[in-house]
């Protein structure tokens, strides 16, 4: 019986003591570690020996692990590569994913984490092998403005990565307030199309009379007001992006048009005859279950499945406990530059504080919940009392009907009197605890953003 090969990981890493550790970690009688301090000497073993896994570090010198990992696709495609860092950001885990990188991991995670990635990798090496090297990958310019450390969210980020150097669509689902805009312009900016434009339209805020014109355009005369020709989005953003936040509420009329520009790339103006092309890539989000949309007959099952090539699912802030603090802190920056002030600073309190709360509505409230208490503060240093924290709902509802029953319920749990049935006392419950903001109070109640003006006007 023939011994099974050797397969040979090289370790990366400035640090010798956690080489020291990684060695000893890794062991195994099928495979052999080899390892090295600096990227000159890393890629001087892959010149000379067959190496099926690299693990690196982002930080080495003379160059960095980025450096480091384009070298070695260019000079030994076949083998997998998997970086390292102390606290990898957004740019990083992107960039990395899109240059090729099998993982980027933490490396206060490595303890749990390393083996089982090791194992995976070094099952694709063979596979890998066999492949042709892709010689078009290219370093992406642009900054995201993701911030987040968490697994949940790294793996949000390397799906990011991949996709983004397609024209595939891709549909942005997740809780309100999670992210999803952000998601849809990282995609954009990490795509070949970054050096054009990327529009963004809020099919929940446009009556539906007037979506068909915003999106297509119109021709003169085509309807009352229409006083000139006008361009539509699809003809302004031909070779950019086009994001169509809350795609769940678009109209029969727009989803049919919809289809016809996913097809085949052809729209026709309101009014108009004429066939026209465009060359744009479609991203679009909702917070609704667009599959059970299709169900109860409001969304087409023949879009759902051309809007849902690939699907991006964003974690609720609850889910990202690590990123809490992160976020707290880039929004007391942000409202320190912008109000031209000093900044407060979290007690370690507060940041518990933070971190044992729900957040229904996810990253947006979080920004909200820091902006006002920078406002109300008297001391530099923010204390739990501080920092008041909302009683919303902490589940998505599908009608203002099920918003009045969980409310009343939630009410009735914390000791409040509830809520009567009709809907005004509804909607200036939620507009209070929203202070005022219609897109906030929306979501809290399970509708759109259209819905809602309905209610107050």
């Amino acid at each position: 019986m023939s011994t099974p090969q050797l397969q040979n990981i090289l370790l990366v890493d400035p640090d010798h003591d956690y080489l020291d550790w990684a060695t000893k970690h890794l062991d195994a009688e099928s495979v052999k570690i080899l390892r090295c301090d600096d990227a000159d000497k890393a890629i001087k073993v892959v010149g000379k020996a067959e190496i099926d896994l690299v693990i690196c570090d982002l930080k080495l010198t003379p160059f960095n692990g980025l450096e480091l990992l384009d070298k070695i696709r260019a000079s030994s495609p076949n083998t997998v590569v998997v970086l390292t860092a102390a606290f990898p950001t957004t740019g990083q885990i992107i960039e990395s994913t899109q240059r090729g990188a099998h993982e980027v991991l933490r490396k206060e995670a490595l303890a749990f984490e390393l083996r089982g990635v090791v194992e995976a990798a070094l099952q694709l090496v063979d596979q890998r092998r066999e492949s042709s090297p892709n010689d078009d990958e290219r370093q992406v310019a642009g900054k995201n403005a993701i911030i987040g450390i968490s697994r949940p969210l790294q793996d949000v980020l390397k799906v990011v990565g991949r996709v983004a150097q397609s024209d595939a669509p891709v549909l942005v689902t997740g809780e309100s307030g999670t992210g999803k805009e952000l998601v849809a312009k990282s995609i954009h900016d990490y795509s070949p199309r970054r050096n054009n434009e990327i529009l963004i339209i809020n099919c929940g805020a446009i009556p539906d009379n007037l979506l068909e014109s915003e999106l297509f355009g119109h021709e003169k005369g085509s309807f009352t007001g229409a006083m000139a020709r006008r361009a539509g989005r699809f003809e302004e953003c031909h070779e950019g992006t086009l994001f169509l936040d809350e795609v769940g509420d678009l109209p029969p009329s727009v989803q049919v048009k919809l289809l016809r520009v996913l097809q085949d790339g052809s729209f026709s103006r309101v009014g108009s005859n004429e066939v026209l092309k465009t060359d744009v890539r479609i991203v679009t989000a909702t917070n609704k279950d667009l599959a059970a949309e299709v169900t109860a007959g409001r969304f087409r099952e023949d879009l759902y499945y051309r809007l849902n090539v690939v699907e991006i699912t964003l974690p609720p802030l609850r889910h990202r406990q690590e990123d809490i603090p992160l976020l707290a802190e880039f929004f007391l920056d942000r409202i320190a530059r912008r109000n031209n002030q000093g900044r407060y600073q979290l007690s370690h309190e507060a940041v518990q504080h933070l971190k044992d709360h729900r957040w229904p509505g996810n990253v947006r409230e979080l920004e909200n919940t820091m902006t006002r208490a920078c406002a109300l503060a008297s001391n530099e240093l923010l204390l739990p009392d501080d920092i008041p924290l909302g009683r919303a709902p902490t589940a998505a509802v599908g009608t203002m009907d099920d918003a009045l029953k969980l409310i009343t319920e939630t009410c009735s749990r914390d000791g409040m009197n509830a809520l009567s049935s009709s809907r005004k006392e509804l909607i200036n419950y939620a507009l209070k605890q929203c202070d005022d903001d219609l897109s906030q109070a929306a979501e809290l109640l399970g509708c759109s953003v259209k819905e809602l003006k309905k209610e107050t006007t």
